[in-house]
């Protein structure tokens, strides 16, 4: 446990200043005062989630460490989850380079409703982690692993990739860029990709799961899709 704690915080510390060397690097300066206000609430969030797996959950919380494209079973997915990272990334770069050169003029209004787009998404994603313990980085059926059909499961079949998307959404707009969007236009076909190759291994190897799909009809956003 104590080794766990001191990995999570670790890879909490070494991502927060590589996103800060990204932001303020690419802006060319330390006065950007949007980046700071995201700075905190992210990792803010993102502190109070792994402190609360710690307490609550560490199974899951080592689960979420073993991601990245190095984890992931299958090429499609080892591809995906590359393609998915560097769209992360450029959430980052692209925004302080809008920044930088002034391409985009976004309001105090957009930027705070970009702020609070990744609270709400953060917070959902800690709600799910409460619902489901087997929300691992990877796309694989746990031995023990069963359908959760609760909670957010109740009303879309993938409420993390949903509550991802929100705060995907509001972090251009939080660090005062419309420019950065572009990193989400690319990230959702990857993802809904990601999605529903999961939907397709899940639906062969974890029982109950074909008959979840038919109760609970939308995969992200109720009455859409």
């Amino acid at each position: 446990m104590a080794t766990l704690k001191a990995r999570a915080w670790l890879s909490q510390a070494a991502i927060a200043a590589v996103t800060g060397v990204l932001l303020f690097g690419c802006a060319g300066t330390l006065r950007y005062w949007c980046a700071w206000v995201y700075l905190l609430l992210f990792f803010s969030l993102s502190g109070a989630i792994t402190l609360d797996l710690l307490r609550r959950d560490p199974a899951l919380l080592e689960r979420r460490m073993k991601g990245g494209p190095a984890a992931e079973p299958r090429p499609l997915q080892r591809f995906l989850v590359a393609g998915t990272f560097m769209g992360a990334v450029s959430l980052v770069i692209v925004p302080a380079l809008d920044v930088r050169f002034r391409w985009s003029h976004v309001p105090l209004g957009v930027v705070v409703l970009g702020g609070v787009l990744v609270v709400v998404g953060m917070g959902l994603i800690g709600r799910v982690y409460r619902e489901n313990t087997y929300t691992g980085a990877t796309v694989a059926v746990e031995e023990g692993q069963r359908v959760i059909t609760t909670g957010p499961y109740a009303v879309v079949r993938h409420p993390l990739y949903a509550s991802a998307l929100l705060y995907l959404v509001g972090t251009p707009l939080a660090l005062g860029s419309y420019w950065g969007e572009l990193g989400v236009v690319f990230m959702v076909p990857v993802l809904v990709w990601r999605l529903l190759d999961e939907e397709r291994l899940l639906g062969r190897d974890l029982s109950g799961y074909r008959a979840y799909q038919a109760r609970v009809r939308y995969r992200l956003v109720p009455r859409v899709w």
